[in-house]
């Protein structure tokens, strides 16, 4: 028979609002402990850990000698774990201690064995030993809305300890709204400021208009000169009649 986690009833979704953040699991543990120990209803309850970090410690410096010495230690223990549940089927104290003995021999044995073997085959690029752990940069306390305002209460009545440091939990991400921008208007151009327009005329447009000019200032030229003679003929006349 297979086990199906449909089967069993959801439980209902529970509508829960920050309480107050830390930036260790301590104090947060602290603070749900002070709410339960005041007569809060903390089944609905949750710490959630946030910003998830590895953090790996580093214990010492590891060589075939430590790795031996550790390997030995865990074999031994296995050993006596393993003489201790046989040596229940024996029928005599003697046979029970012998045979416990035996079991812790030659696990140290087997231990210090497989862990030479084991740090030697690493090849020098692991020589220490660490401590790796999953830690959190802000633990948030959650608690059901309809309770908020009892469990603060509850909370600033009570004794903070020396080492909680409250963390400001940062605005969560809600739905971007449109910014809304005014209508920009294009300036209006000055008199005696406008910029000169592009020349959009064809190469035979501004041949045709060239021509034009030229025979223009031809014209004006030619009717210059022949009033300049008119008033000199005039002038000539004028000076015979006197």
């Amino acid at each position: 028979m297979q086990y199906s986690p449909a089967a069993e009833p959801a439980s209902p979704a529970v509508d829960r609002r920050l309480l107050v953040s830390y930036d260790n699991y301590a104090a947060a543990q602290r603070a749900v402990d002070t709410l339960s120990d005041a007569g809060f209803p903390v089944e609905n309850s949750a710490i959630i850990g946030s910003d998830l970090r590895l953090e790996e410690t580093v214990t010492g410096r590891l060589t075939n000698g430590r790795a031996a010495l550790t390997g030995l230690i865990s074999g031994a223990v296995f050993g006596l774990i393993v003489g201790m549940f046989l040596g229940l089927f024996t029928s005599t104290t003697t046979s029970f201690f012998g045979l416990v003995l035996w079991s812790i021999l030659w696990g140290a044995i087997a231990g210090a064995a497989f862990g030479f073997v084991g740090h030697a085959f690493t090849g020098g690029t692991r020589d220490f030993s660490s401590r790796s752990s999953i830690v959190a940069g802000r633990y948030d306390v959650l608690v059901a809305a309809t309770m908020l305002d009892q469990a603060q209460a509850l909370l600033q009545g009570g004794v903070q300890p020396a080492d909680t440091v409250v963390v400001q939990r940062p605005p969560s991400a809600g739905p971007a709204t449109p910014a809304v921008t005014e209508p920009v208007t294009p300036p209006t151009a000055v008199s005696g400021d406008t910029a000169p327009q592009e020349d959009l005329r064809t190469d035979e447009e501004r041949a045709e208009d060239s021509l034009d000019r030229d025979v223009r200032d031809r014209e004006i030229r030619d009717r210059e000169i022949r009033d300049e003679e008119a008033r000199d003929e005039a002038g000539l006349s004028r000076g015979r009649r006197m």
